[in-house]
């Protein structure tokens, strides 16, 4: 048995950018900042997150999120490998959303 399951609370770090791959298909992106306080150091630390979401979501994100917005999310986590302009492989980790408020 196994689990991949993500739950944050944290703000918006950008307005979602929007895609339309295909015709019905909608996909928004956005940063979340969780912040994590340290307190044998006294210092708040902060962590980026990417997010995606998808269809019915991506259209409620599109319409009411925007940076700053307190956003509570669960998900899953997923990384995609893929190769830039300079035939470089890059890879990026992303919160694929399932739930959010």
């Amino acid at each position: 048995m196994s689990v991949n399951k993500v739950i944050l609370l944290g703000h918006v770090g950008i307005d979602p950018k929007m895609r339309y791959p295909e015709k019905g298909i909608s996909i928004a992106s956005f940063s979340l900042a969780t912040n994590e306080h340290q307190s044998e150091t006294g210092i708040d630390r902060v962590e980026w997150h990417n997010i995606v979401m998808f269809g019915k979501n991506a259209e409620f994100a599109e319409r009411y999120v925007r940076k700053g917005t307190l956003l509570y999310i669960e998900g899953k986590l997923r990384t995609r490998v893929w190769e830039d302009k300079m035939g470089i492989k890059r890879n990026i980790t992303e919160i694929h959303v399932d739930y959010f408020e």
